[in-house]
């Protein structure tokens, strides 16, 4: 399997010749490598309804016929613009043809912004767990610090964990280590800083709290195999 980082939270995953992308943010994206143009999803996995992570999925989607995992309120929406979704909900898992998917608890708000400055209320946040060919891969999406990652961890053996570290929005470095030490998974790399000013910061000080010797940067395009 095949894990890749694309600036802010976009991860792109490639298993068994399908090609999974969570929180297609493109467009608008300055730290992305990605064009919109020559991104072919299969898959698209949302962590939540806000635009830094919803992004070009509409687009992608209707280009592609790229079915669209998400929670109830998002798929419904979704499915209004004229998308195909598969909806799911905190706590669920789903055997795909192409992998297992489990939505997480995560803390944080879920929302669409309309033009005419109206607010659409999307559903819990989630986390998202990938399984597949005997690995797993944990994007947690926008969180707070919480507890359960303890028991996350233990359920679903980790080997790639994405977190974020930007603070403001999220978890800073201080508790995304902490993340990081309750999860213990293998690997663990640091998302969603250095977008906007408010959540700019050093990755590899982030790296430099964790207890083990399991950090990796990844710059926009690099890519790792597990």
């Amino acid at each position: 399997m095949k894990v890749s980082y694309h600036g802010h939270s976009v991860v792109k995953i490639e298993s068994e010749g399908k090609t999974i992308l969570i929180d297609p943010f493109i467009t608008g994206n300055q730290l992305t490598d990605l064009k919109v143009s020559s991104v072919k999803p299969d898959v698209i996995i949302l962590s939540h309804a806000h635009g830094d992570h919803v992004g070009d999925t509409i687009e992608l989607a209707k280009e592609h016929g790229s079915l669209v995992i998400a929670n109830a309120e998002i798929s419904t929406y979704l499915t209004w613009q004229g998308v195909k979704t598969h909806e799911m909900h905190i706590g669920g898992a789903y055997q795909f043809d192409f992998g297992k998917v489990k939505l997480t608890q995560a803390f944080h708000g879920s929302s669409f912004e309309t033009e005419d400055q109206q607010i659409i209320y999307g559903g819990m946040p989630a986390g998202i767990l990938f399984m597949n060919e005997g690995k797993t891969v944990y994007h947690a999406g926008d969180t707070a610090l919480f507890s359960d990652m303890k028991l996350i961890g233990e359920r679903h053996p980790i080997d790639v964990a994405f977190l974020p570290i930007g603070d403001n929005f999220t978890m800073g470095p201080e508790d995304a280590a902490y993340a990081a030490k309750l999860l213990n998974a293998k690997t663990v790399v640091p998302i969603h800083y250095n977008t906007f000013p408010p959540i700019k910061q050093d990755p590899q000080r982030f790296i430099d709290m964790l207890e083990g010797n399991n950090g990796k940067i990844l710059q926009p395009g690099d890519s790792i195999e597990i």
